[in-house]
């Protein structure tokens, strides 16, 4: 029996033997996509990495415009990572350490991958837990909601924080990072200048800023840019190139992993030997772009919703991430010839295994149009061994000893056996650990796969259009 998976040398592993087989995808099918639109959405991917050039993508203004993401784990000069923005980043990293607190204020691409880097490196308990921080700020994210008991809320608590703090003879000190190219993002500036108002205003608070930005821009049309140069606020640039949702291995995403004192350089040598790899295997080994080809052959045939599964709640957020990072990229009206053909899988967040008791019935027994992505780590840094506490009650003998990872295991076996003997489409990434070099591989292979199910499409997977027509219409009515 052939054995449908990819391991890379890393140890990660994508395992598709389920797309295959009776009422699913047929091998030679397969085989015959991948050797002619394969091969043509490959070289296309090739040159986009060589030459930033993507066929008839053209800015949210009209003009041409380069996509850059392919180089963001090569640290270069006219990289969008060199030597200098690097260490300026590290430095940054040990500059927070003086700070009570860091404030990151985005929406979209400037906060769903700083928020998959939170989760998986500080998590639930970061902010209570100054062992767990290890000098580091605590860390609050705003400004991705106009919701004014949201902004409240953070408010209320910084407040309560700086009374605490002024009752120990010291003032809190907060660092407010805003994150928007433009510097006119909406929610952005909305929580930005809500907390800056009032938070500058406090006697017992120390307050200090950052943006994040295109430093290129004539100052007179960035506001943040402006406002860095009056106060001399450290700012981070937003290159040239780098969409918002792929913008998570560039300054406005590791600016966070400075926060959290991760390993920056190891986060993108993980990208940097998944891209090595894919650019180097032969077609039916590279699996970013086996990835993509599965997922669009299953498009063709009515599986038109992609539920993205991690069994961890570390990795809830990685969902939520690749939620944006799908929809925006290939959800499109039109082809690249201008054709309508209205393209695109919708993205589903699940985590297990606390949607099997929500959605899997309906992945189970519903209509047959999803493909369920699961995600697991092999290995957890952590186990919790059960035993019996209630010596009186005999029925918890049976799970004296086991660890919950284990049980976590069994779920995702039962839930992936289960639609495989329904012949319901579902696939496998294996982690062999989290820690911020499978990450960066991780995330780069999604980055990638997306840039090759557009070629594979004839879509343009790095514009908007459909997000510029509410944007228009909410600026009218503000």
């Amino acid at each position: 029996m052939v054995d449908y998976r990819i391991v890379v040398p890393s140890g990660i592993v994508f395992d598709f033997n389920n797309m295959m087989g009776a009422g699913r995808l047929q091998p030679q099918e397969v085989e015959q996509a991948l050797q002619q639109q394969g091969a043509v959405a490959e070289k296309a991917v090739c040159e986009l990495r060589r030459s930033g050039f993507a066929k008839k993508h053209l800015s949210k203004d009209g003009t041409p415009e380069h996509v850059y993401f392919p180089r963001m784990p090569y640290i270069a000069d006219g990289n969008p990572n060199t030597e200098q923005s690097i260490i300026k980043l590290m430095r940054y990293s040990k500059h927070l350490r003086s700070k009570d607190v860091v404030i990151f204020l985005g929406v979209g691409g400037s906060y769903l991958g700083n928020k998959v880097l939170f989760d998986a490196f500080g998590g639930y308990h970061w902010n209570t837990s100054a062992t767990l921080r290890q000098g580091q700020p605590c860390i609050y994210f705003s400004g991705n909601n106009l919701d004014p008991v949201d902004c409240n809320s953070l408010l209320f608590k910084m407040r309560r924080m700086a009374g605490v703090s002024a009752q120990e003879g010291k003032k809190l000190k907060i660092m407010l990072v805003p994150i928007s190219k433009s510097g006119t993002t909406l929610e952005t500036i909305s929580a930005f200048t809500y907390f800056y108002a009032n938070l500058s205003q406090n006697a017992d608070i120390d307050l200090d800023c950052t943006v994040v930005t295109d430093l290129q821009a004539p100052i007179g049309s960035a506001p943040l840019l402006q406002l860095a140069e009056k106060f001399g606020w450290e700012r981070f640039d937003i290159k040239e190139g780098i969409g918002g949702r792929f913008s998570i291995m560039t300054d406005p995403g590791l600016v966070t992993m400075a926060a959290l004192g991760g390993d920056i350089e190891e986060f993108l040598r993980g990208a940097r030997d998944m891209d090595i790899y894919c650019r180097q295997a032969e077609l039916a080994e590279n699996p970013a772009l086996l990835n993509a080809l599965l997922k669009f052959m299953a498009y063709e045939r009515g599986r038109d919703i992609e539920v993205f599964m991690p069994y961890s709640m570390r990795l809830k957020s990685l969902s939520e991430w690749y939620v944006q990072l799908l929809a925006e990229s290939l959800g499109k009206r039109c082809n690249r010839e201008g054709e309508v053909v209205y393209y695109g899988r919708t993205p589903i967040v699940a985590v297990g295994t606390t949607d099997m008791h929500a959605q899997t019935q309906q992945h189970q027994d519903g209509r047959l149009n999803k493909v369920v992505q699961f995600l697991e780590v092999a290995n957890p840094e952590e186990e919790a061994i059960l035993h019996n506490p209630f010596a009186d009650v005999p029925f918890f003998d049976k799970y004296e000893g086991m660890d919950m990872a284990k049980a976590l295991k069994a779920a995702l076996n039962a839930n992936e056996a289960a639609l495989t003997g329904d012949n319901r489409y579902n696939a496998r990434f294996t982690l062999p650990k989290l820690n911020e070099y499978y990450l960066g591989q991780l995330m780069y292979f999604l980055m990638l796969t997306i840039a090759y199910e557009g070629e594979l499409a004839d879509v343009d997977a790095f514009d908007q259009p459909g997000v510029e027509v509410y944007k228009k219409l909410m600026k009218a009515q503000l």
